[in-house]
């Protein structure tokens, strides 16, 4: 472990509380002393065995990255910068209803299938666990027993269980099935897990009715856990959607985390103040509820993921086979282009705003960078054909970013008091979304420092200790003696992201100094060889 003083530091602690000049003495992975320079005048100054003129730069907890999508990532590339150069010391993945545990065989071959646009397919990891104890003990020991770059808390998640108890079947399940996700659930968050994920826009998960959900909610409420939805409309069923998240888990008990918790779509243009006004009588009536926003406009997913729920039934395979039958691919397209279907929020989809940022088949990487309406006129023809063409030979493996955002909802929402921060960030494909890579900076520079938005404070605030409340972790996401030293450091001045739409993995400038667990994972501004990220498992 180092063993360093960091030498004038402005500390921004977490606590939403004013800025003050100090010396903090890290040793053992934790803050062992914070000597404020008013408390300094006229005594000796902590010392240790090294010291670091930080003067200049803010001292602030770790960022907590409230919604990842690393799972594999974690495991695949030691380095991990996409996060660490931003700040992230820890990531909270088992995103949107589907991960990699709990699993059997089979079920660990259809999720792989399902999420490759998120993650690949993982021919590269050795998938060695089926539980969720067994993934985060694999976390912990990482590269070669070492650990990985950053800490990783998990959510089970609701659509991989589901799968595991009852396939992917579009019915209620029978008494015996929903027991057995019950079992899983709990099993899940016994051996660690923070909470419970959903994702209602995706299968097999959104099959799933409330009493359903409730069921689980109640499990979840039971072990200490949180609730955290992609509820089925972020669309033109956006606020019933949030209201039916709220209402399940007051029924419940159980406390509510809402994901990416945005407005888009033209319908919901201007609409974010009802959708505040609607937590806030929630929190009135003492509701538990916190969310997670990223700071753009454009969301990202996955092309396969906008088709209608009833074409997903079945898994992976039974899609493309409905995608190659000229007549059940056009009921499709009827209800993408004209109905508006449930996997696109309920609204009739744009061609025009949705661009391919990846695909698995590298022989379709021109289609990269391109919104579908731009290759189907390339090629001269209607974008539906374009859509139906790259579904099915890339095997359902394209991600996209869809540009539905509203720039007045964003600045709204994150506002709120019970706002956090999260990714949402995909890390593969030819040009992901620049939310993987510049989140964090990209609030601290747009958003506090250009403007104004949100104070310095305030801002850090959202990004560490409220998500640490969140998470029931009782030693981080502060500035305090005795908690773990995730820190950064950055300059108030320069910090911002690099990243763009045209060069998403451009790193962020103004983040000289990341430490995990008290060691410096980012120093001078570049990666070390430090592995010091473990599994953060639910506290008992």
């Amino acid at each position: 472990m180092d063993d360093v003083v960091l030498r004038d530091a402005e500390v921004v602690d977490g606590s939403g509380g004013p800025s003050y000049r100090a010396d903090v003495v890290v040793s053992g992975g934790r803050i062992t002393s914070i000597v404020q320079e008013a408390a300094a005048a006229g005594c000796q100054r902590p010392s240790a065995r090294r010291e670091l003129d930080v003067e200049g730069l803010v001292l602030a907890p770790g960022f907590v990255d409230m919604h990842a999508h690393s799972d594999l990532a974690l495991l695949r590339d030691p380095e991990h910068t996409a996060k660490l150069a931003q700040g992230v010391t820890l990531e909270v993945i088992g995103q949107d209803g589907l991960s990699y545990a709990p699993v059997d065989d089979r079920t660990l071959e259809e999720v792989r299938r399902a999420i490759t646009g998120w993650n690949g397919y993982g021919e590269d990891i050795d998938f060695t666990w089926r539980s969720v104890g067994g993934y985060l003990d694999r976390l912990d020991h990482g590269f070669d027993g070492e650990g990985v770059a950053v800490n990783a808390a998990y959510l089970v998640p609701q659509g991989t269980v589901r799968m595991l108890a009852m396939g992917w079947e579009d019915r209620e399940p029978t008494p015996q099935e929903l027991d057995r996700m019950r079992q899983l659930v709990a099993e899940g968050l016994r051996e660690g897990a923070v909470g419970m994920s959903s994702g209602l826009t995706y299968t097999p998960g959104m099959y799933a009715e409330d009493a359903e959900l409730t069921a689980l909610c109640r499990v979840v409420a039971e072990h200490g856990g949180y609730y955290c939805p992609h509820h089925r409309s972020y669309g033109a069923g956006a606020l019933q959607a949030y209201e039916e998240m709220i209402a399940l888990t007051r029924e419940a008990g159980c406390p509510l985390h809402l994901a990416h918790a945005t407005m888009n779509f033209g319908v919901n243009k201007g609409r974010a103040p009802e959708l505040l006004a609607l937590l806030d009588d929630a929190l009135a009536a003492g509701a538990d509820i916190t969310l997670d926003t990223y700071p753009y406009t454009p969301g990202c997913t996955t092309l396969v993921a906008l088709l209608p729920s009833w074409a997903g039934e079945g898994g992976p395979e039974a899609i493309l086979a409905r995608l190659e039958d000229d007549d059940t691919a056009a009921r499709v397209r009827h209800e993408l282009e004209v109905v508006g279907a449930d996997g696109c929020h309920g609204v009739p989809v744009a061609w025009d705003t949705v661009e391919i940022s990846g695909v698995a088949d590298p022989a379709l990487a021109s289609y990269a960078g391109r919104t579908i309406q731009e290759s189907a006129d390339a090629r001269g023809e209607e974008p539906w054909v374009t859509a139906r063409r790259l579904l099915v030979e890339d095997r359902l493996g394209s991600t996209i970013l869809q540009h539905v955002g509203h720039e007045e909802n964003v600045r709204a929402i994150m506002r709120h008091r019970v706002h956090t921060g999260g990714s949402d960030g995909i890390l593969r494909g030819a040009k992901p979304h620049p939310r993987a890579y510049g989140t964090f900076p990209h609030y601290l520079g747009r958003y506090v420092r250009e403007l104004g938005v949100l104070s310095l404070e305030e801002c850090v605030a959202h990004l560490t200790s409220r998500p640490a409340a969140r998470l029931r972790l009782p030693d981080r996401g502060l500035v305090r003696e005795g908690y773990r030293a995730d820190l950064v450091l950055f300059d108030p001045a320069t910090v911002a992201a690099g990243s763009t739409y045209e060069a998403p993995r451009t790193p962020p400038t103004g983040i000289p100094y990341v430490l995990v667990d008290g060691r410096f994972a980012i120093e001078d501004g570049r990666r070390t060889d430090v592995l010091a990220g473990r599994a953060v498992r639910r506290a008992p």
